[in-house]
């Protein structure tokens, strides 16, 4: 980080003030709830958005549908229950519901006398990925997801998919991927990197961040080495030649890093999905691509070495934000001193997208 940094001079607005790690997700956008490779067709799979449990239904023919997980009748998971055509039937009485949540059939009971449904949620999939859509219904149409979740699509790249429940609120996954001089958290696995930050951009709903690496010290890993397709070390005289952008366009988060006016070498894409009531916990779904390297089949040979290499950089974020939560919990509130603009920028942008909870609506 560049040490002349400009203080962050704003005046505090009553959105700050309020504790962050109260502000719940905004349910008016598609979150991720599960994998495409999840659900086989002809089954159900159960899966949450926050203290929402739902129930995701493939026909053998046809496409996803998403249910409230909880048959009208006795409330039992329909998860449990099997598919039967465009329909699943729950397992205890076996009252069927379709894909528009109405229930259509009573085994014991007539046509006529069907009782309520129950909820249905906008469904998609893209890029193997299952996305609902759990707020007001009239606006699904209205909210897009990103034309492209990182390089999935494209045969020039390489992509991993990734991800796990972490045991945190999702702004600690924001606050963790926007602020790169944590980079000295990952020493071990990446040796001595200094990163410089290059400035911000702040739009509504969005605030970009720019930063350059310099290798100050240590050998370059080998998951590194294949991303960028060349070796390098401290003496590298094209020093800040690669620039990292990560992006918090609410509620994902991108990050693509370039060599001068190249295509990305990588480019990631990644959703945080509540899975409890506070929102305290979330559900991580990433997509990583790799761009494929001259010579064909090398990154495939080498994957291997690329996949532990980005999981234990996972696994020590996943660590630490998890003791953030932890701190949380045990202090009761954000004691957090932050000093670095773009991330109390950053603050500001969840904190005036999300929906603060029931609990703490009042400032």
């Amino acid at each position: 980080m560049d040490p002349s940094f400009p203080q962050d001079t704003r005046p505090v607005t009553p959105s700050v003030r309020r504790d962050l790690r109260t502000i719940h997700c905004d349910p008016d956008f598609w979150y991720p709830v599960a994998w495409s490779r999840e659900l086989r067709p002809g089954k159900t799979l159960a899966t949450r958005y926050a203290d929402q449990p739902i129930v995701l239904v493939r026909p053998e023919n046809g496409s996803v549908f998403a249910l409230e997980d909880r048959c009208a009748h006795r409330q039992v998971p329909l998860s449990k229950g099997r598919v039967n055509g465009d329909s699943v039937q729950c397992c205890y009485h076996g009252w069927a519901y379709g894909r528009s949540g109405r229930c259509i059939d009573v085994p014991y009971l007539g046509k006529g006398k069907l009782p309520n449904g129950v909820r249905t949620f906008p469904c998609l999939e893209q890029d193997g990925l299952i996305f609902i859509f759990p707020g007001d219904p009239e606006k699904a149409d209205t909210v897009l997801l990103p034309a492209r979740l990182a390089r999935s699509a494209d045969p020039g790249y390489k992509t991993r998919k990734f991800g796990r429940t972490v045991k945190c609120h999702y702004s600690f996954m924001h606050e963790n991927l926007m602020d790169m001089n944590h980079q000295f958290m990952h020493m071990k696995q990446m040796g001595q990197i200094r990163p410089r930050f290059l400035g911000q951009t702040r739009e509504p709903g969005m605030i970009e961040a720019r930063y350059s690496f310099a290798r100050t010290g240590g050998k370059q890993p080998w998951g590194e080495t294949l991303i960028f397709g060349e070796r390098r070390d401290a003496s590298d005289k094209f020093a800040d030649r690669d620039v990292m952008t990560i992006r918090t366009e609410y509620p994902y988060q991108t990050l693509s890093i370039r060599t001068g006016d190249q295509d990305p070498v990588m480019d990631m894409f990644i959703a945080y999905t509540p899975q409890d009531k506070d929102q305290l916990t979330n559900r991580t779904f990433g997509l990583l691509s790799v761009r494929r390297l001259k010579i064909p089949g090398i990154l495939e040979l080498a994957w291997p070495l690329l996949v532990a290499f980005t999981e234990r950089i996972f696994a020590e974020d996943r660590e630490i934000v998890e003791l953030e939560q932890q701190a949380w919990n045990e202090l009761g509130g954000d004691h957090n001193l932050e000093v670095f603009p773009v991330i109390n920028a950053l603050r500001d942008l969840l904190a005036e997208c999300g929906v603060p909870s029931a609990d703490n609506a009042a400032v």
